[in-house]
């Protein structure tokens, strides 16, 4: 999988990146996002493969954006027994969030990216329109912290790990008013908050990362982003636990579905029988193989974004490979016209 669709993911979020930082810092957050859409089913309908939506805009026959359930891929297309050998193929399960911070780039803020993650069939978890409690934290703290322990056991915990103290610690935190008691208690612990207004997938891989200085992910964020990150930090050894928030009156807004019991209902229906149930990485994405693929669209942790100059582009990427359990940086320039020079910085 990884030798024949390793480069293409690679420019699928190249190109919805470009397109939709052109929108950046003109509050229109609609058109960043559906720009960045249209951009990338573009590219992954030019992909030899069956890919299958499994996160995304939603359920939605007639839906502008990727909805669940949508098929990408030139092996999709209705002539496609002529040239595509069933064989060869490898049915692909797709999560997609093609501009990752939609609010960050309609205000010309640092952070919002395209990303997407890949696996074979039946590899990620199909999660629902719901939200999400996370933990993240480095490889050292992996099976040693745990979402159930309270924030303060598992700031000691992810210490001891990383042989700092937990003053030495950052957490990054979705600002939102559901938050208020755990910001309340990471600070009176002694570590250091970092508030975020959106973008929680970057968040959560940084923390893989030596020299981020971001060093846990806590607190409740979108569901599917929580699989996205989920496919991530399997891939990079770093610690990941999601349990699905189903009460709308925990997340006080936001959350579709307008009551517990229909929530509930909706899980039911869906396969989920145990809607407590904590998942680790390797079941929020249990392929034999994924793969995640990220590219900055404005300035961030891990990435810069888009940078344009007369004649084309400059893109920062990252590629990560469960296969070949690797984590690429991939530094691009597109040349649209004949430039009258290329910088190196």
């Amino acid at each position: 999988m990884e030798t024949t669709l390793g480069l293409e993911i690679i420019e699928v979020v190249e190109q919805a990146a470009i397109a939709s930082a052109r929108w950046m810092g003109k509050g229109e957050k609609n058109t960043a996002d559906q720009v960045a859409v249209e951009a990338m089913r573009e590219r992954m309908n030019k992909i030899y493969m069956r890919g299958r939506i499994v996160i995304g805009e939603g359920e939605r026959d007639d839906a502008p954006m990727l909805y669940i359930g949508e098929e990408v891929g030139i092996c999709t297309q209705e002539d496609a027994h002529s040239f595509c050998n069933p064989d060869e193929l490898v049915e692909i399960d797709i999560a997609v969030d093609p501009c990752e911070g939609t609010n960050l780039v309609a205000y010309g803020q640092n952070g919002s990216m395209a990303v997407l993650a890949i696996s074979e069939k039946g590899g990620l978890f199909a999660a629902p329109d719901f939200y999400m409690k996370k933990l993240a934290a480095p490889p050292a703290a992996r099976n040693h912290v745990d979402i159930r322990k309270t924030p303060t056991e598992n700031l000691h915990i992810i210490a001891d790990c990383l042989d700092r103290t937990v003053e030495e610690l950052v957490v990054v935190v979705m600002d939102r008013p559901r938050h208020k008691d755990l910001i309340n208690e990471i600070r009176q612990a002694g570590a250091r908050v970092r508030l975020i207004s959106d973008g929680d997938v970057s968040a959560a891989i940084s923390c893989a990362f030596s020299g981020t200085n971001v060093h846990a992910l806590m607190g409740i964020g979108a569901a599917p982003e929580g699989v996205i990150s989920a496919a991530a930090m399997r891939c990079l050894g770093g610690h990941f636990q999601g349990q699905l928030i189903y009460d709308p009156e925990v997340v006080k807004t936001g959350l579709i579905g307008e009551s517990k019991e229909s929530n509930l209902e909706r899980l039911e229906s869906m396969g989920i029988t145990d809607p407590d149930k904590i998942y680790n990485a390797e079941e929020l994405a249990n392929g034999e193989t994924v793969l995640f693929a990220a590219c900055g669209i404005t300035p961030g942790t891990l990435m810069d974004g888009v940078r344009y100059f007369h004649g084309g582009a400059r893109t920062q990427s990252l590629v990560i490979s469960s296969q070949s359990k690797t984590a690429r940086f991939v530094d691009t320039i597109h040349l649209w016209e004949r430039p009258k020079q290329l910088q190196l910085h």
